[in-house]
């Protein structure tokens, strides 16, 4: 956990029970003092950089280090004695040949066939490149061939301890000194832990995890960390980091220092890939319970990706020491949402099953449906010319539809939803603190995130630093301005580009409607409406899936363009540009249905017009039926073709990349080494998070902008979200590469687009029930012409038109219902010519306004009462770090006083000696 190191006197308290703590803090302050800052390309070699204590196989590994020669494919990096592990070790392929140095990364490059200018170029940086990567102290050696064919060269990378010591100490991690020695408080959760739960892990193979107070590393202070021993005293993922630290910022050209980096490595061919190591294989032949598992990464696949535990709870410490805090969190997040879609899923199945209950007493479909009563009205035609009259009865089936969509309980279930996200929002807010207390991310954006590579690079200007005054790159407005206008720029053009394509979809859906009423079949020109909408909407997930593959990449490069200072501001940059765009493509055909589709439609002498085609009309029944269609394709198929992509192309490149592999092991050729299975595996790229949250963050718009119109969308999320887990944890397991155990303090602009998404969610559900739904009409209905009831509503919601009336090219041509004198159309229109609005349309559209606005002000004073009521740190973490405080200022006060003592006694002996 967390503990500052930057303390104020204050007098320890007599029954103070940590004096140790006082005692370690102390001699902790009275060490040398050290000037950290973000570590740059070619770290300093001064003499006390030096360990003087280095272990036996580091000094045997340094002893055996031979110079790279121009030649450097032809000859080993390190030359190791060959002696291996003892054999039956099933993780000797986690060391270097001395059997001792762990490998903390793996660089591989293919061994060209054919010699070129090219090929001369890439050597000649790897040659810089691995010289660089020596000088900072890793030690290099590379695995022998299985056969003179291999076409890949591995080097295996070891940071030995003096490396991982100052790169610590520079870096600022912190590490452990002393055990938690706060109790947590007791209240009712305390009690309902103690109950047997089905969800809870195994405490066998997942044992609790002891909270320690943690300090920032000092080197001249080692003996006062709690430490076993030096090899396992940074666990994996720290040395991860370090060593990614130094691969990121190692130069391959000595004449040019944009040329840097093992990710330019690889973009430009001189390397092939650079990936820390997986512990061992995730499966076993052999039983978890009575052979205990392999590595972690076996326990992990046992304990979390294996579809037999897919009701366990996550085991997050063990996933964020395996893969790093960002990691960690992204699953905390996804599975604390999974948990709190429970709920909303619950009442949104309850919602669908009252409609579906109360189906049978609707006064509305019971009208519709009776053909011999309201049903028998004739309806004017859908299209100009070929399409017929037809009777209201034709919409019995989508009136059923919508009714289970849209009866009274749905506004209910609109509230909960509204109040729901903003809850979710402040409780992950909670737990997202606590985290960050328990995992020690507070402060890392301000105090420990260094500066990105190509910001210090490629910035241009120079400033004095306001914190440490010095020198540092910057990027002054003057040269930020045009970078941001471009992209403001190329971002309008792409959402005009989506708008286009939703322009695209309306006319089709137009057209095609227009087709199938045109048939002459009645039951082919009855099921023209939902005919449509399935289509339209499939049409409209393709387009999805393209553009937003396009678009990444353009935002990609726009983002690079503007050249941001720290990774957590580039990564913020990237995704609100991502989520600007997604937002557009993902939920504007929605927003069309809901809000403009059959809203200017126009009256038979008039129709209202887009592109010169008649604009579409909603059923007489209302449109909720093909919103409902619309959002339950888009984000089924989305979830469906995600899934598919996500795990399924893995798992079929990976089985051929490693079949070659698998079969020369068997043939007995060689043994498939484990960075041989790892470079088989997929990589997971520079933004592999990204995708994720972004499809949970678009789920999480489809289960609240529009949730009214589909209640069971919480449902199906919660189904996704099941699947989710388990498919991502195999595929991070099993199918991916390991990635470098990057740091994040939160989930970054995820946070405020899912808030912002919240509020967002209140104003359309409001809408929605207004506009689209036929909630506020048929509350008039019952209070001014109903006597309390729905009898005769559908009479009342449809205007009368003369057929002799209809504009030039209008009414149908040879029409089986011969001479009709009045048909009916949807809508609050006058009787007779011009057919202007009635008195009835702007009573309703009145207690439309104003029911939005006394909904949405009396939902959103709701959720600011709540965000306000619930406190973003719990009480218990805010002890804790009160608590660390105090503790710290005490143990500097008291180093203070003695250094104070010291002096004293030190300027008494000079004046004696004087004297």
């Amino acid at each position: 956990m967390s503990n500052p190191i930057g303390f104020e006197g204050v007098e320890p308290a007599a029954n103070d029970p940590s004096p140790d703590l006082h005692e370690q803090a102390r001699k902790l302050s009275e060490g040398p003092v050290y000037a950290i800052t973000g570590v740059t390309g070619g770290a300093y070699h001064d003499e006390e950089d030096i360990d003087p204590d280095v272990d036996g196989a580091e000094k045997n590994a340094n002893a055996s280090e031979i110079e790279l020669s121009d030649n450097i494919e032809k000859q080993p990096l390190h030359a190791a004695s060959p002696a291996k592990k003892p054999e039956g070790k099933k993780d000797e392929d986690q060391f270097l040949k001395d059997g001792k140095s762990k490998i903390d990364y793996v660089m591989v490059y293919k061994n060209e066939t054919k010699e070129g200018e090219d090929e001369a170029k890439r050597a000649k940086r790897r040659k810089e490149f691995f010289a660089n990567l020596k000088e900072e102290g890793l030690i290099l050696e590379q695995a022998d061939p299985d056969t003179e064919e291999d076409k890949n060269t591995f080097i295996k990378v070891h940071a030995p301890w003096s490396v991982l010591s100052r790169y610590a100490e520079e870096m600022k991690i912190k590490m452990p000194i002393k055990e938690n020695d706060i109790d947590e408080p007791t209240t009712i959760w305390t009690f309902l832990r103690k109950v047997p739960n089905p969800f809870a892990l195994s405490t066998e193979f997942v044992p609790q995890e002891t909270n320690y107070f943690t300090l920032a590393f000092v080197r001249s202070r080692e003996d006062e960390f709690i430490m076993e021993s030096r090899d396992t005293f940074f666990s994996g993922t720290t040395r991860s980091r370090i060593v990614h630290e130094i691969l990121e910022k190692a130069r391959y050209d000595p004449d040019d220092k944009t040329k840097f980096g093992y990710d330019h490595m690889v973009a430009n061919g001189s390397l092939a890939a650079c990936f820390p190591l997986h512990d061992g294989d995730w499966h076993s032949d052999q039983s978890l319970l009575t052979h205990g598992p392999l590595n972690d990464r076996h326990l992990l696949y046992e304990e979390w990706a294996s579809p037999k535990k897919f009701y366990k709870q996550q085991p997050l410490n063990l996933i964020r020491s395996y893969f790093g805090d960002k990691i960690g969190l992204y699953f905390s997040w996804l599975g604390y949402y999974t948990i709190m879609l429970t709920y909303a899923a619950i009442f949104g199945v309850v919602t669908f099953l009252l409609g579906c209950i109360t189906l049978g007493s609707s006064v509305k479909v019971q009208e519709i449906c009776n053909e011999e009563g309201v049903g028998s009205l004739v309806m004017c035609p859908l299209c100009n010319e070929r399409c017929d009259y037809w009777h209201l009865s034709s919409s019995c089936f989508y009136s059923k539809l919508t009714y289970l969509f849209d009866n009274w309980a749905t506004v209910i279930f609109a509230i909960f939803m509204s109040l729901w996200a903003t809850m979710f929002c402040e409780f992950w807010k909670r737990r997202e603190n606590t985290l960050q207390y328990e995992w020690d991310l507070f402060g890392f954006e301000d105090n420990e995130e260094n500066v990105r590579p190509e910001f210090e690079a490629k910035a241009p200007d120079k400033r004095i630093s306001p914190i440490t005054k010095l020198s540092e790159p910057y990027l002054a407005l003057r040269t930020k301005f045009p970078r941001i206008a471009a992209s403001i720029m190329s971002i309008l053009f792409m959402i005009l580009l989506v708008v286009a394509a939703v322009i695209s979809v309306i006319i089709y859906r137009i057209a095609i409607k227009v087709a199938l009423a045109r048939t002459g079949s009645e039951f082919v020109s009855s099921m023209s409406s939902i005919v449509t909408s399935v289509t339209a909407s499939f049409i409209s997930v393709i387009l999805i899936m393209i553009l937003q593959n396009v678009y990444e990449r353009i935002a990609v490069w726009l983002t690079d363009l503007e050249l941001h200072r720290t990774e957590t501001e580039y990564e913020d940059s990237f995704v609100f540009k991502m989520y600007l765009f997604a937002f557009v493509n993902y939920y504007s055909t929605s927003f069309y249905i809901a809000f403009l589709k059959g809203k200017i439609p126009g009256n038979p002498s008039d129709y209202g017009k887009i592109f010169g085609l008649r604009q579409e009309e909603c059923d007489a029944s209302g449109c909720m039926q093909e919103l409902f269609i619309n959002i339950a394709i888009t984000m089924c198929g989305k979830q469906f073709f995600n899934n598919f992509m996500e795990l399924g192309t893995p798992v079929i490149l990976n089985c051929i990349r490693s079949y070659k592999g698998r079969q020369e092991e068997k043939k007995g050729r060689g043994k498939y080494e484990q960075w041989e299975k790892d470079l088989d595996l997929a990589d997971i790229g520079p933004r592999g998070l990204f995708k994720e949250y972004l499809e949970m963050v678009v789920q999480f718009g489809f289960t609240t902008i529009f949730v009214c119109a589909f209640p069971l969308a919480p449902f199906f999320a919660l189904l996704n979200n099941l699947i989710e887990i388990r498919l991502d944890a195999f595929k991070f397991i099993s199918q991916l590469r390991r990635p470098y155990a990057a740091r994040a303090q939160d989930i970054g602009a995820w946070y405020a687009i899912l808030v912002g998404i919240g509020n967002l969610s209140v104003l359309t559900n409001a809408l929605v029930l207004a506009f689209t739904s036929e909630f506020i009409p048929q509350a008039v209905y019952k209070r001014r012409g109903g006597n309390g009831t729905l009898a005769g509503y559908m009479d009342f919601s449809l205007s009368h038109f003369n057929p002799e009336d209809f504009e030039e090219g209008s009414a149908p041509i040879d029409s089986e219902f011969g001479n009709i004198t009045d048909c009916r159309y949807r809508g609050f229109y006058e009787s007779t010519a011009p057919y202007n609005y009635n008195y009835d349309n702007w009573v309703i559209l009145t207690w439309k306004l104003f029911f939005v606005l006394i909904y949405e002000h009396v939902i959103y004073l709701i959720k600011f009462a709540l965000a306000y009521m619930i406190p973003d740190v719990p009480d218990f973490v805010r002890d804790q770090i009160r608590r660390e405080n105090y503790l710290a200022q005490q143990a500097l006060h008291e180093a203070t006083l003695q250094r104070a003592l010291r002096d004293d006694q030190d300027d008494r002996k000079g004046g004696a000696s004087n004297a």
